[in-house]
């Protein structure tokens, strides 16, 4: 069933506002709910993200299911998982046909399967099989756990269109002079952009902050599963104390390897022992942790 109020021609704040209060809805902090209504936004995910018909998509917080509406529109095979049971009831109305058709054609084109839970607590194997695309208005308190939910384990999506905090996207997104553990680990799994930045109006209610759009492009791992978490080890190393120089943040966060061989290492793949962590690139972390083999357990 298809409400006119969240048709993507008449999205709105005032059109929105009285939905909700037709439905007996609102949005609840506790989930970090600010529901879309700018359709050239909504537009610009959904362009983004490309769906072919039949190819599985996995939508995080749904919500109203704006999104998810326009996502089945263009054909995806989609499974959606949203926490808030009111919510949940709610896209059982609205998308009833394309539930059932999930039930009687799972992947079929423009199928729903809709999971009830909180998605940190799913195996994302249980819900979604591969090749599958991720594309979600994350709840911005989620977002890390989310990132690191879905990209560090397989099945990863082959890509991702997400809406993020203004800031958390570029500082995803950031390059050698800004880099956090976030986009090191981000980046390390995939080649991202920033679509289009997005205006606390585009939402309702309207948070705080700027959001963006960011679109990402997975990458096969490149290390072994016993070399990624050493990997992990070492950078994380480096981000408790990320304006401190290499050669005296790493040896004390990981007395255990020893300054020497931090010293030689860093020597070896040609990083200046005085640099930040922030200054290094996925490559040269790669290249350090390499240098460095296994870390002491």
């Amino acid at each position: 069933m298809t409400t006119d109020a969240l048709d993507p021609a008449r999205l709105g704040a005032e059109a929105l506002r009285r939905y909700l209060r037709r439905e007996g809805l609102d949005a609840r902090r506790t989930f970090s709910q600010n529901f879309l209504i700018d359709r050239e936004v909504l537009e610009a995910i959904v362009d983004a993200a490309a769906p072919q018909p039949g190819r599985r998509i996995l939508e995080i917080g749904p919500g109203l299911g704006v999104l998810t509406g326009a996502l089945l529109a263009q054909g995806a095979a989609l499974t959606a998982v949203e926490v808030d049971r009111r919510l949940v009831e709610h896209l059982r109305g609205r998308s009833a046909d394309a539930i059932d058709l999930a039930m009687r054609e799972p992947h079929a084109a423009r199928s729903l399967r809709l999971v009830e839970g909180d998605v940190l607590d799913i195996p994302i194997a249980s819900i979604v099989e591969p090749p599958y695309d991720l594309v979600a208005n994350l709840p911005y308190h989620i977002t890390s756990p989310v990132l690191h939910h879905a990209l560090g384990a397989e099945p990863r999506p082959e890509r991702f269109v997400l809406m993020l905090q203004r800031e958390v996207a570029e500082r995803i997104s950031a390059r050698a002079g800004g880099m956090s553990y976030l986009s090191v680990f981000v980046q390390y799994h995939a080649d991202v952009r920033i679509v289009r930045v997005v205006p606390p109006s585009a939402f309702e209610p309207s948070p705080a902050v700027d959001s963006a759009v960011l679109a990402g492009i997975t990458r096969p791992p490149r290390l072994d599963r016993e070399a990624e978490q050493d990997l992990w080890r070492l950078v994380q190393a480096g981000f408790r104390e990320r304006r401190k120089m290499l050669h005296n943040v790493l040896p004390r966060q990981l007395p255990a390897v020893g300054r020497d061989r931090f010293v030689a290492a860093l020597d070896a793949v040609g990083i200046a022992p005085d640099r930040r962590p922030q200054t290094l690139t996925v490559e040269e972390w790669l290249a350090l942790a390499s240098e460095l083999g296994p870390l002491p357990r």
